[in-house]
């Protein structure tokens, strides 16, 4: 595991903090607070925000993975950002400093339709200019000059185009990576063994729109995105990413690959166009201090993952709650 001395310094500072009377994240936006229309679901976006307390930090705007929602929904059970903004606001963040977008709804239209897990609405190119309008709103509602961003999966990677695009690296302050598709995802494999290809698992085949996106490390989106700097500044980057499971949920059977993530069994590891590919190290980011944590699957307590038990994690937390602290202190 890479370690840094600040973040040393910043887990015993965090360690001794004694926990503030905790206020309870929520799972609505303030009144006055600007409606944003997700128009491929054709319904306003769902997430939290607050106007209550005094402004301390830079706003933290949360952004959840492909197939995940801000908080628990009636179709979703996952919901772990909420977790996550939970454990800031009780060591020091007031509730107006902790903002989440659920930019692909509360999940319940994919009892219809499992294929749209891998559809065009829940693509990046979809997902762009929701966060563009909500890093708008969430500015203009808090007064705020910056935002911090703590992304999970496909969270990370659309925070990233929306930066790429409007060239908006002063305004983001700072990046927290956790376990994103930067070099693509394993899912999208041609070969039968592949069953995230299946329409009851999405359906994530080689010409879906995500895996279009994410098939392989050399995609359209990928190369424009990376070929452009992995961590452009004046942003600073943290990535906290796995390194017992291959990317994403599943090893793919490279050598000393475990054969199951949680519940799940391996796929081949090869990408969208079926030639061997390792996608294990795809959500480092060159540039980027890293922390590799082992044994996160302890952390989801339904499927066992270590991809969505890394975001549900007392380390991964603590590790992001002392880099935000770390650049709020200047030592970077």
């Amino acid at each position: 595991m890479k370690r840094t001395a600040m973040a040393a310094v910043g887990l015993l500072l965090i360690s001794a903090m004694p926990v503030l009377a905790q206020s309870q994240v929520g799972t609505t936006f303030p009144p006055g607070f600007p409606v944003i229309i997700n128009p491929h679901l054709g319904v306003p976006v769902i997430g939290f925000g607050s106007n209550q307390g005094p402004t301390a930090h830079v706003p933290v705007i949360f952004l959840h993975g492909n197939n995940d929602t801000p908080f628990p929904t009636a179709c979703n059970p996952f919901g772990h950002v909420q977790d996550f903004a939970q454990f800031l606001v009780n060591n020091g963040f007031h509730l107006n400093e902790v903002w989440a977008l659920g930019y692909q709804g509360d999940q319940c239209d994919l009892l219809q339709d499992p294929t749209q897990r891998s559809g065009v609405a829940h693509t990046t190119a979809a997902a762009v200019p929701l966060l563009r309008a909500f890093v708008s709103a969430v500015v203009a509602f808090t007064g705020a000059h910056q935002v911090d961003i703590i992304g999970h999966s496909l969270g990370v990677t659309v925070a990233r185009e929306w930066m790429r695009q409007d060239n908006a690296f002063a305004l983001v302050r700072a990046l927290v990576a956790v376990d994103g598709p930067n070099h693509g995802i394993v899912n999208c494999s041609p070969s039968p063994a592949n069953y995230w290809q299946l329409p009851q698992n999405g359906g994530f085949t080689p010409n879906s729109a995500v895996c279009r996106e994410y098939g392989s490390d050399h995609t359209p989106l990928l190369a424009t995105l990376n070929g452009a700097g992995e961590t452009p500044g004046p942003t600073h980057y943290l990535v906290i990413r796995n390194v017992d499971a291959d990317f994403v949920y599943n090893s793919g059977g490279y050598p000393n690959a475990p054969a199951t993530d949680g519940f799940l069994t391996a796929v081949p590891a090869e990408d969208r166009d079926g030639s061997p590919h390792d996608f294990a190290a795809s959500p480092r980011l060159q540039g980027a201090p890293t922390f590799e944590l082992v044994g996160q699957g302890q952390h989801d307590s339904i499927l066992g993952t270590n991809h969505l038990g890394i975001l549900n994690s007392p380390e991964t937390w603590s590790r992001a709650l002392a880099f935000l602290e770390s650049q709020r202190s200047g030592h970077k």
